[in-house]
């Protein structure tokens, strides 16, 4: 967790698997509250992407094609709901709500840098400007939807 912290990311990646031509793909992602991570999709090719929260909690969001929420998920290690299973060619993104949160990744291999990820195009990329603010909307929105869960 130590290196999440000093990563200019604010997270950092300890894989399990052997390497990238591994066909499951298994890793933990150690992760900060301020660490933005791109919407994307895993299209080409399409893969399916489960995450286990093992310490600390996440909030996950899926998007529409064209960039609308659809639907805001809270997971965390203390709950029931600590898991997620993300569809093949669906946007999502995720954060921590907790510093030190660690999750457990799985998804099909092999990886590719050039093929893993599809950004979205209506998302600002990581480390602009614009990613600041589109960050700071994705965490009002799920306080918004937090808030109004608890009823």
């Amino acid at each position: 967790m130590e290196a999440s912290r000093q990563s200019p990311r604010g997270r950092v990646i300890l894989p399990f698997h052997k390497n990238s031509s591994d066909v499951l793909q298994r890793m933990l992602n150690a992760l900060q509250p301020e660490s933005y991570i791109q919407p994307h999709r895993h299209m080409s090719p399409p893969k399916a992407e489960s995450i286990l929260v093992l310490r600390g909690s996440i909030c996950t969001i899926t998007f529409s094609e064209d960039g609308e929420t659809d639907q805001i998920f809270f997971l965390s290690a203390d709950s029931s709901d600590f898991g997620i299973d993300t569809d093949a060619g669906v946007y999502h993104t995720f954060f921590a709500l907790e510093a030190d949160t660690v999750l457990f990744e799985v998804k099909p291999g092999p990886y590719g840098q050039e093929t893993d990820k599809q950004f979205a195009p209506w998302s600002p990329e990581e480390g602009t400007p614009e990613a600041t603010a589109y960050f700071l909307k994705l965490q009002q929105l799920a306080t918004a939807a937090n808030r109004n869960s608890v009823r």
